[in-house]
């Protein structure tokens, strides 16, 4: 076995921990103890025992985050406590610009409202759903019902969108037509040619 590996089901590598923490901090979705171990060639026994001591340190510790299992595996994730801090951050307190997949985001549901998440990732051509939930944390986007004949949920830009924007409403966005293309009368909903 290699070096700062486990040769039996009781030894701990010197950095598993920390290699648990590195792997923990990249996953998009929490990952179970049989795909941990054998990634990081341990037994899951010793996973197990020490994702369950990381946990109890972290909430020892009183930090802001927590490492829990879930049904589909661990997961880091903030503590429902920070939950107001973080919302806030992400609405107020970050003067970052918006990426370029939120701002084509955001102006498929400013045009397009109520529109579902499943209309926007189709007009843009790739899933949204990430982009919305970010949207929706900084307040420039909400929920606005259900589609009645799908069910989906439909969104709506918000008045704090319009505040951002310097507009008193809607009607105020800028005309999309001389951004158009000039054949723009011969697509379908799908950007192709009907002929």
């Amino acid at each position: 076995m290699s070096e700062g590996r486990a040769s039996d089901a009781g030894s701990v590598p010197p950095t598993l921990r920390r290699d648990l923490e590195a792997v923990l901090m990249v996953v998009p979705e929490p990952v179970s103890v049989y795909d941990l171990a054998r990634a990081l060639d341990v037994p899951v026994e010793v996973v197990s025992r020490e994702l369950e001591g990381l946990s109890a340190e972290y909430t020892a510790q009183g930090r802001g985050f927590d490492l829990r299992m879930v049904a589909e595996g661990w997961r880091i994730y903030t503590r429902p406590e920070c939950a107001d801090v973080v919302e806030h951050f992400l609405r107020e307190g970050q003067e970052v610009r918006l990426t370029q997949a939120a701002l084509e985001t955001m102006a498929v549901v400013a045009y397009r409202q109520p529109v579902s998440r499943g209309r926007v990732s189709a007009v843009r051509g790739v899933n949204c759903d990430g982009v919305m939930r970010t949207l929706v944390l900084r307040g420039l986007i909400e929920e606005s019902g259900h589609d009645s004949e799908s069910g989906a949920l439909l969104y709506r830009t918000t008045s704090y969108f319009l505040e951002r924007l310097g507009l008193r409403d809607l009607d105020d966005l800028p005309d999309l037509a001389p951004f158009l293309p000039d054949d723009i009368e011969g697509l379908d909903d799908t950007g192709e040619h009907t002929h």
